[in-house]
């Protein structure tokens, strides 16, 4: 059996999909490397197809099907706040992309939160967002028996206190807050908007289940949120707009196939393209590229990535495409996530303490050889 095979003979032996099997590469399941006399033509490891394959003929044990879900798998938690449904990002049975129309922030947390409204109060000013929730935790109390409303007050300091760290001041709509301290105004306060409705939850993502993590132990509002924050910073997650900037940055001096190619032979996924959840596209990019044309940079990116026949944009490309087309400073992909996400973290984070259960997995132990 050769080394590698050619994405047909994966996608006839597995008899899936190009979007799923694209999905197990982005999870790890299956190997995949560049065709030496067509970079942009990926192969895909045999030995991790073959495998595969009779794993879901055979199918999987209790154990082996709990060990999945912890990436990428089958949903684990019940929750009522957010989901994926046929491609399309769903916020308590309402369509994100259709409330990113005209509703703010503040809108989408009363919802989320399941609150009569809410405002973010004026905070003082902030120099480090981790810093600045760490000292909202050291004081804070437990969430265990307290009401949602009083969670919700915390929360509310929480995102004004992250907003301050990056230059948003007084009060009125977070949006706003944020456009002028961007420098942005008119069209661009009005994509911020959309961008913080768009990305104020997303199910069980890495800084979610922290969170819920944190939550499931009783500990405080500032404290879940600051688990949150500490997992959006790694680099395959929050993260994963610097390393599409990076890639910009070469495809702009290399040109855009090159820079797509050498990626793409280093076994990693193009940072700001496809995603697992969205093998149709993510429609948290539509909705936001909808509003305006990306730069020709990106243009050129986006084709060549295409190219490989495996990667549509996704929202970390809709916000660094909307960051360059207002002229928003460099660090604004990244707030603007732990802005809005901080509103779906407080959500799970309510609805965990509410379920009165500690997440507590197994591991499963493996004796060293």
């Amino acid at each position: 059996m050769n080394e590698w095979m050619t994405r047909e003979e994966a996608i006839a032996r597995l008899g899936v999909k190009p979007q799923t099997l694209y999905a197990y590469a982005s999870r790890g399941l299956v190997g995949r490397t560049a065709q030496d006399d067509d970079p942009r033509r990926s192969l895909y490891r045999s030995a991790d197809v073959e495998a595969l394959a009779k794993r879901r003929k055979r199918g999987r044990a209790t154990a082996a099907i709990a060990a999945s879900t912890l990436s990428w798998g089958e949903p684990t938690l019940p929750t009522s706040i957010s989901t994926v449904r046929e491609g399309e990002l769903i916020y308590r049975e309402l369509s994100a992309a259709a409330l990113a129309q005209d509703r703010t922030l503040e809108q989408v947390a009363a919802l989320l939160w399941q609150v009569d409204a809410v405002e973010f109060p004026a905070c003082a000013p902030a120099d480090d967002p981790f810093m600045a929730v760490a000292e909202l935790a050291r004081t804070a109390r437990p969430t265990v028996g307290r009401s949602r409303e009083k969670l919700a007050q915390e929360a509310c300091a929480a995102v004004s206190t992250i907003a301050a760290s990056q230059g948003a001041k007084g009060t009125g709509p977070m949006h706003l807050r944020l456009a002028e301290a961007f420098g942005s105004g008119g069209p661009g306060a009005e994509c911020v908007r959309r961008i913080l409705v768009l990305l104020a939850d997303h199910e069980l993502n890495p800084s979610t289940f922290a969170a819920r993590i944190a939550a499931s132990t009783g500990a405080s509002m500032p404290a879940c949120i600051l688990a949150g924050l500490a997992t959006l910073s790694g680099p395959k997650h929050g993260g994963a707009g610097a390393a599409l900037d990076a890639l910009l940055g070469e495809s702009e001096t290399r040109g855009a196939t090159a820079a797509v190619d050498r990626w793409l032979a280093s076994g990693l996924p193009l940072p700001g393209f496809g995603h697992p959840l969205y093998p149709a596209g993510d429609p948290r990019a539509k909705a936001i590229l909808a509003t305006f044309e990306p730069d020709e940079a990106l243009n050129r990116l986006s084709r060549a990535a295409s190219e490989t026949g495996d990667a549509l944009p996704n929202v970390d490309f809709a916000i660094l495409a909307a960051a360059r087309a207002h002229g928003w400073p460099p660090n604004s992909t990244f707030s603007l996530f732990a802005i809005a996400r901080t509103v779906g973290w407080a959500a799970h984070a309510m609805e965990q303490m509410e379920s009165g259960a500690i997440i507590r997995p197994r591991g499963i132990y493996r004796a060293a050889a």
